[in-house]
């Protein structure tokens, strides 16, 4: 819960920010890939090529509110569940690597980027492919609306993730195909995928570890 209210403090201060100071604030903790490769670049605007804080600070971040809704509404659902079983200070360490190893991944495949990048989706990512790991029998709800309709779907936490994780690997190797390479903004897919990477990694050594019984994940299993 506390990385959710720290999500959401971060965003209402950074949209009670004037314009200019909003500007300022938005690329000097975001991440700005061409910052970290062409000190020219950095200098001319004013940044610092040499301070990593944008691996971690962008990943608190968000462009907007449904951007916001839409991060901090998954990591209460999958998050929760994991940190009962994690534990706080754990689950803490554990969502701040895949933050920032969600950040690696997306610098890796943008570097000559100028567009800032931002928002918790890496870390939350980790998060996913941690749940699928240590709640494999959880069974997700998804609500897809078809025409006008919305239409509940009730999935296996694993076929919910492997179909995503299918989507991001798609969405990021197609983004490699175009012309110029990923270096534009949109969707931050490399970020998902080596968030995902590392969190699903990083439970299946902890969860070896683990000698406590594994807790439900809660009543919409």
């Amino acid at each position: 819960m506390s990385l959710i209210v720290t999500n959401i403090g971060v965003f209402l201060y950074q949209i009670g920010l004037p314009p200019v100071e909003a500007a300022r604030f938005l690329y000097t903790y975001a991440l700005v890939p061409v910052v970290f490769v062409r000190p020219d670049i950095a200098a001319h605007a004013g940044l610092d090529s040499a301070n990593p804080l944008p691996f971690l600070t962008n990943t608190f971040m968000h462009g907007g509110y449904l951007h916001l809704i839409f991060n901090m509404w998954t990591l209460w659902l999958f998050g929760g569940p994991l940190e009962g079983a994690l534990g706080r200070w754990r689950y803490l360490a554990f969502y701040l690597g895949c933050g920032i190893a969600g950040s690696l991944g997306h610098f890796a495949f943008n570097l000559e980027s100028g567009a800032p990048a931002l928002g918790a989706s890496g870390a939350i990512a980790g998060v996913l492919g941690a749940f699928t790991l240590y709640f494999t029998r959880a069974r997700v709800l998804i609500v897809q609306p078809i025409i006008v309709f919305p239409v509940v779907l009730r999935l296996p936490a694993v076929a919910f993730t492997v179909i995503w994780f299918g989507l991001q690997v798609w969405g990021g190797t197609r983004e490699l195909g175009t012309a110029g390479g990923a270096v534009g903004g949109g969707i931050a897919w490399w970020a998902h995928i080596f968030g995902f990477a590392v969190g699903f990694v990083a439970a299946w050594l902890l969860r070896g570890r683990d000698a406590a019984p594994i807790p439900r994940a809660g009543p919409w299993t």
